[in-house]
């Protein structure tokens, strides 16, 4: 049984899938996937077709992390609605057939943005595919929980105190040294907790330019990805970790988009995308916007700390991982920078 990140156990794999998808075939490739920093994810190509495998990476992990199973529950929920997610096939939580729990799902013919500025698109491609990305988002957070089932997918409760406990605990779990905006933040975020205003929505956690596919020839969203991080929470948790990859700088192993002209871009500023969401939300505004970007921020950090730790073990499933958890620090003091 092979247990490296970039491999698969062929032979394994050939007959769990053969006894449970019809017209299966015969294994011919198994390629990896460049990018991703959490659940390696390979193509399985049969002589009948393509599929898109999904693993747990090996090896000891964090508690509640590379939630590969929820991943499979809520985008087998969300195949008839609004929200275009790819087919499921199926879901091993079996370790011994190749080291850890996986998924298979249909794969999608599409384009991946990996750079939120789009320096390939004219100004009017960009503007659409944003107003792509903001129409699927709203899409989303108007799922019918009870119709997919989904009305247990997350816990009650604030879910801003939730998810502040939770990325304090996994930062605490991966610290490897002292970082006194993390401290910071730790300290400044519960204090500052808006009042529950009892809107739950589901909540995709991870939702930027690079999570979603696009159709080869359009400015249209075929497939959202990588579900790992979703749960029922507050739907402008959603938008503010959206609007924070607008404010990254443009040259960090993230790109986003802090100092670029980008209206003669084509791409919508921050306040014309919160706008265009609130209107196909049916809401008027949103208060207390600096803490949802600021808690952001911080969740992006303790996210990025759990990659580099992940590279110190040797556990990481990109070559990239050490320069994204680089960004842990700096990220964390622009979020320091812009408590009022």
């Amino acid at each position: 049984m092979s247990e490296a990140v970039d491999t698969l156990n062929v032979e394994n794999l050939q007959k769990y899938l053969a006894a449970r998808i019809a017209d299966f075939g015969t294994i011919q490739e198994c390629t990896k996937f460049a990018g991703g920093q959490s659940n390696p994810t390979f193509m399985v190509r049969t002589e009948k077709r393509r599929y898109v495998l999904r693993r747990k990476p090996p090896g000891l992990l964090l508690k509640s992390a590379h939630a590969v199973d929820r991943e499979y529950r809520v985008m087998k929920a969300l195949a008839a609605t609004q929200v275009p997610v790819p087919g499921m096939f199926t879901l091993c939580d079996d370790d011994s057939v190749i080291g850890s729990m996986f998924y298979v799902m249909e794969f999608v013919e599409g384009r991946i943005f990996w750079n939120s500025a789009l320096p390939d698109r004219t100004p009017a491609e960009r503007r659409a595919i944003y107003d792509e990305m903001v129409r699927v988002l709203a899409a989303m957070h108007t799922v019918n929980l009870e119709q997919t089932g989904l009305t247990d997918y997350g816990r009650p409760g604030n879910y801003f105190e939730r998810q502040i406990k939770r990325w304090s605990e996994q930062y605490r779990a991966s610290q490897t040294g002292t970082r006194p905006a993390m401290e910071k933040l730790m300290e400044w975020l519960p204090a500052n907790v808006p009042a529950d205003d009892g809107q739950v929505a589901l909540n995709h956690g991870d939702y930027r330019i690079d999570n979603v596919m696009f159709h080869p020839a359009e400015p249209r969203i075929v497939a959202v990805l990588d579900w790992e991080l979703s749960t029922l929470g507050h739907p402008w948790a959603d938008l503010a970790y959206q609007c924070m990859h607008l404010r990254l700088p443009p040259d960090a192993a993230i790109p986003g988009l802090g100092g670029l002209d980008r209206e003669a871009l084509g791409i919508p500023s921050e306040e014309e995308y919160v706008a265009r969401y609130c209107e196909l939300t049916g809401i008027k505004a949103i208060p207390n916007w600096d803490f949802y970007i600021i808690f952001s921020f911080f969740r992006i950090a303790a996210i990025l700390q759990g990659v580099y730790k992940r590279a110190l073990d040797g556990n990481a499933s990109s070559r990239k991982a050490m320069d994204y958890g680089a960004l842990a620090g700096p990220i964390a003091e622009m979020a320091v920078a812009m408590i009022p």
